[in-house]
């Protein structure tokens, strides 16, 4: 992983975050696990990262990544749309980090082969 992170991806995930200016930001740091960023909040927190950095996230798998809220909404949502293909075949989450968010602003998109380098 990119052992350095920029000072705006740090900015905008301190922002979309809502953490303390006290918390540590490197490339490591889950953005579910740590952050806790999670369910719609992390849909939003995406499509506002897609935005802000210009980065192509349409073909990333957020159900893979991310537990839902509650009732695991995102998963709902999914199914009701037809697009419950997209949800993981094991329950247990990726862990996407704010090093793999880095890796997505150089390739201007988020998706596995950026992520794992697949």
């Amino acid at each position: 992983m990119d052992a350095t992170v920029s000072e705006e991806l740090v900015d905008f995930v301190r922002r979309e975050s809502a953490v303390s200016p006290a918390e540590e930001i490197v490339a490591s740091t889950g953005i579910q696990r740590d952050l806790g960023v999670y369910g719609d909040d992390a849909v939003e927190f995406l499509l506002s990262y897609g935005a802000h950095f210009h980065v192509d996230v349409s073909h990333f798998r957020a159900a893979d990544y991310f537990e839902g809220e509650g009732s695991d909404i995102l998963g709902v949502l999914l199914t009701v749309f037809r697009l419950d293909s997209w949800l993981p075949a094991n329950p247990k989450r990726k862990e996407l980090t704010v090093g793999h968010l880095q890796r997505g602003i150089a390739a201007q998109r988020l998706d596995e082969q950026v992520i794992w380098g697949a």
